[in-house]
């Protein structure tokens, strides 16, 4: 191994291994001392790649990001349509929600945004990101409105929806990892969010992804009264 394929190996070792221990014990609970010690790297080697904790901190968020905005420009760009889009970003989302990696994963995005309260490095790295994929999601559905799939609703505050209803989920899987299949409810409720967008009958929609597994909501029957004899 060269001289360069080490510092790359150990400046990933560190990266590694940070990620597992602020999401165990958080950002504040963790020392470059404990990390150094967990990766079996001297504090020199640390500081030799990272002058601080925080930049090793900022460094996890643009590696989780540069993976996560080439994943979602190839989504986009190999898509047949919006919708189709769409629902594969929110299946992307699936494997984060099965196995230990992606739980390590959740936490640290709910940390980086706990942080960003505290340190204005933080929150500039953190919200750029998260207003970017905002706009992002509003110009796909701008894309599916002038396309006919999509209705002319708001494309700005429907991708705030969007958003805000994958955060919350990734929230409650964070929460209550046991008490749902966070995926499926992810893909269904990623669905109904699609079909409430989908254009009416006089504008065609293409074809929302496969059929739901979840029972028809039935309509409230009106009791019907009772007559009373005189």
């Amino acid at each position: 191994m060269t001289t360069q394929q080490r510092a790359i190996a150990t400046h990933d070792l560190l990266l590694d291994t940070a990620a597992a221990a602020f999401a165990r014990n958080g950002y504040d609970s963790t020392g470059v001392a404990e990390i150094c010690a967990a990766a079996g790297v001297s504090k020199g080697a640390f500081y030799h790649h990272f002058p601080t904790k925080q930049a090793l901190f900022l460094a996890l968020l643009n590696r989780w990001l540069a993976v996560l905005d080439g994943t979602l420009q190839s989504i986009r760009a190999n898509a047949g349509n919006p919708v189709e889009a769409i629902e594969r970003m929110a299946e992307l989302l699936h494997p984060i929600f099965k196995d230990s990696q992606g739980q390590t994963q959740i936490v640290m995005v709910f940390e980086f945004y706990s942080q960003a309260r505290r340190e204005p490095a933080v929150w500039e790295a953190a919200i750029d990101p998260y207003r970017r994929y905002r706009t992002f999601m509003a110009d796909i559905i701008r894309n599916g409105i002038a396309s006919g799939a999509f209705k002319p609703v708001d494309a700005d505050l429907s991708a705030q929806m969007l958003v805000s209803l994958i955060v919350g989920l990734l929230l409650q899987g964070v929460i209550d990892p046991d008490g749902a299949d966070w995926g499926n409810v992810l893909s269904g409720s990623v669905r109904q969010f699609l079909l409430n967008l989908a254009a009416t009958e006089d504008k065609p929609a293409v074809t929302i992804g496969a059929p739901s597994t979840l029972p028809p909501i039935e309509p409230k029957r009106k009791k019907k009264k009772a007559k009373h004899k005189h």
